[in-house]
C-alpha cells in the first residue's frame, strides 16, 4: 500500500527553505524506502586557508619529518591534525 506523499513546498529564498526542512520532516515528502545509495567520488571537502606562525626550528623539524616520508609537509601537519582531532 503506497502513502499519498504530499507535493512539494514552493520557497521564495533559500533562507526559507532551510527554515521549512529544520522544522519539518522529510518522511512526507519522500519514500525513503525507495531510495538508492549513490557515490560521488569526485565530491571535495570545503577547505579555506589559514595562517600558522611556527618557530623556524618547529618548522624545519616538520619538513625534516615529511622529508623521511616523502609528503609535503603542509600534507603532514593536516594527517597530524586529523589525527588528533579524531
Amino acid at each position: 500500500m503506497t502513502k499519498a506523499r504530499k507535493a512539494p513546498a514552493k520557497f521564495t529564498s533559500e533562507a526559507d527553505e532551510r527554515a521549512y526542512w529544520e522544522r519539518d520532516d522529510s518522511t512526507a515528502h519522500l519514500d525513503w524506502r525507495r531510495a538508492e545509495q549513490v557515490r560521488l567520488p569526485n565530491l571535495q571537502p570545503s577547505t579555506t586557508a589559514i595562517s600558522l606562525r611556527l618557530p623556524i626550528s618547529l618548522l624545519e623539524q616538520i619538513k625534516i619529518a615529511a622529508h623521511k616520508r616523502d609528503v609535503p609537509y603542509q600534507s603532514l601537519i593536516k594527517m597530524w591534525l586529523a589525527e588528533k582531532v579524531e
